[in-house]
């Protein structure tokens, strides 16, 4: 029987117990274990983690524990570029683009409506989620703790929020997105990108309400759905600002840090 100190740090401490949380805690274990089964055996996905030092050094998953090591768990730094440093990964996802399970179809709406491509449907099987992440290089956002313990994937995040308004901040805030925002870009049915179309294209297509007081419309490039600026528009416009206002407290928060 040997025996390791751990510290996690940051938000991987919402995967622990109270009693382990923000501190240095013994853990005993047999053989030599790699440190990336051990970590997820104590509670925390890989896919959460982005730098792992033992003894001080950088190592990547497949490293064996010894007895007496030290090992320091971080979370995923997207606002630092420690790329220097990181042993578990080829390179980090700084173009946006995810996977979204069943659990979270009104968060997808959200990406979207804030242009960041997000794959959902309500039918997803866990292989299929797995599957479209690795694939298409898309973090994978769960409400499934188990399903970001799978060996093959890279990139996945476990959204803490019940409430879709929390959701999108969080995930905002947790991958450093509020200036990577294009807002109204996307279309919140498919997820297709949003072309000015002329009136004249479509105008067997609107609503004769619609065809006299608007001249200014978008269409999804996939589905086909128009848009225009009517009733529903100022409302997505507020909640926009709204969402993306946050970034003031985030800044804030870091600043007090």
């Amino acid at each position: 029987m040997r025996e390791a100190t751990f510290r996690f740090y940051a938000e991987l401490n919402d995967f622990l117990p109270p009693a382990r949380r923000q501190r240095d805690w013994r853990h005993a274990f047999w053989g030599h274990p790699a440190v990336k089964d051990t970590i997820e055996a104590l509670g925390v996905p890989h896919t959460e983690v982005d730098l792992i030092l033992v003894n001080g050094r950088s190592v990547g998953f497949e490293h064996p524990l010894q007895g007496g090591d030290r090992v320091s768990v971080f979370p995923i730094f997207e606002s630092l570029d420690i790329a220097s440093l990181v042993r578990l990964r080829p390179k980090p996802l700084r173009e946006p683009r995810f996977v979204l399970d069943a659990h979270l179809g009104r968060l997808a709406a959200y990406l979207r409506m804030l242009g960041f491509d997000s794959l959902y449907r309500n039918d997803f099987e866990d292989e299929a989620l797995v599957r479209i992440s690795c694939q298409d290089q898309r973090i994978l956002l769960t409400k499934d703790r188990g399903l970001l313990k799978r060996s093959i994937l890279s990139h996945g995040y476990y959204v803490r929020a019940i409430e879709p308004r929390r959701q999108i901040v969080e995930v905002l805030r947790r991958f450093d997105l509020f200036s990577l925002s294009a807002p109204l870009s996307r279309c919140k049915h498919c997820n297709g990108l949003l072309e000015v179309v002329d009136k004249q294209e479509i105008v067997d297509r609107l609503p004769p309400g619609t065809r006299r007081s608007f001249d200014e419309f978008r269409r999804c490039e996939d589905c086909r759905h128009i848009y225009w600026k009517g009733a529903h528009y100022q409302r997505m416009v507020a909640f926009i600002e709204e969402i993306l206002a946050m970034e003031a407290c985030t800044d804030d928060l870091r600043n007090s840090q």
